[in-house]
C-alpha cells in the first residue's frame, strides 16, 4: 500500500506539479486528554522557549520526527527527563513523571501535537 502511494505520490508531482507526503500529521490537542493538552502546551511553551517555538530549533536542535528519528526512544526519555549535565538542557523530572517524559518523547518522534 505504501508503495503505491509513493507512486501515486510521484506520479502526482508530475502531472500537477505538487508535492505529497506520507508523513502522519501531527494531532492538534483537541482530540487529547487534560492531562495531555497540559503537556502539549508546556513542550510548546517551556520546549519551544528554546527548541523553537514550531520545535524546528532555535537555542536547541530541531525536536522533529526527522531530527530525532535516529535517536533510541529511552536516550530521547532520559534527555526529557535528567537533562544533559554540561548544556542549557534541565531535567524536568520535578515537573512530570517518567510516563510523561516517555509520552512527549512518543509524540515528538510521532509528530507533537498543535496546541
Amino acid at each position: 500500500m505504501q508503495n503505491s502511494l509513493i507512486k501515486l505520490c510521484a506520479l502526482s508531482s508530475l502531472v500537477l506539479g505538487s508535492a505529497c507526503s506520507t508523513a502522519p500529521q501531527p494531532s492538534t490537542a483537541a482530540s487529547l486528554s487534560d492531562h495531555s493538552r497540559h503537556l502539549v502546551r508546556m513542550v510548546r511553551q517551556d520546549c519551544g522557549s528554546c527548541h523553537g517555538m514550531q520545535l524546528t530549533g532555535g537555542l536547541g536542535p530541531p525536536l522533529t520526527p526527522t531530527a530525532l528519528a535516529s535517536m533510541p526512544l529511552d536516550s530521547l526519555v532520559a534527555t526529557i527527563y535528567h537533562g544533559r549535565p554540561g548544556t542549557p538542557m534541565p531535567g524536568w523530572k520535578t515537573m512530570i513523571s517518567e510516563a510523561d517524559a516517555r509520552w512527549i518523547a512518543e509524540q515528538l518522534r510521532a509528530g507533537f501535537p498543535n496546541e
